[in-house]
């Protein structure tokens, strides 16, 4: 099981980057409660869904012509599997932990690594994320946020709107 801490900046990654939703074997109600109040006041929609069975999220993602992509660094490396991958339109992105069922491995449509070294999933899933959308993300602009970062060489200029 990851901590608190990691499930959280998993979501706020996936979010940031244009996923549109996770999907979790369980839901905390604080995890809930903090990505309602960051798309409240940063605006966007995301959704945490919940689903005690990967392998049922999986199946279903399959059926719906979603290619499934698990970020694994046993898989292949992202560079080699990329221009095919941006080819498709839809993808459910498997992140794993160190007791990644094996079966998984067989039922994924990509295996990728992002390094074939340890390192961190929520990393693993920022990078993905960006080299698919060749970094247009970075500029995406959400909708009905309350607050806005205004970009300054130094120091922080803040936008909240009434």
């Amino acid at each position: 099981m990851r901590d608190d801490r990691t499930i959280t900046h998993l979501c706020l990654v996936s979010r940031a980057l244009g996923a549109e939703a996770i999907v979790m074997e369980e839901v905390e109600k604080e995890l809930r409660d903090t990505m309602s109040d960051v798309c409240r006041s940063w605006g966007g929609e995301f959704e945490i869904l919940e689903e005690p069975s990967w392998k049922k999220v999986v199946m279903a993602a399959k059926k719906e012509g979603r290619a499934v992509v698990h970020l694994t660094m046993y898989g292949i490396p992202l560079q080699d599997r990329l221009n095919k991958m941006r080819s498709l339109d839809r993808l459910l992105v498997v992140v794993g932990g160190p007791k990644v069922p094996g079966e998984i491995y067989g039922l994924a449509d990509f295996n990728i690594a992002i390094t074939n070294q340890p390192h961190s999933e929520v990393a693993a899933l920022a990078i993905l994320l960006h080299e698919l959308q060749e970094g247009k993300e970075l500029k995406r602009k959400f909708r009905e946020s309350r607050i806005k970062i205004i970009p300054q060489n130094s120091g922080k200029k803040v936008e909240l709107a009434h």
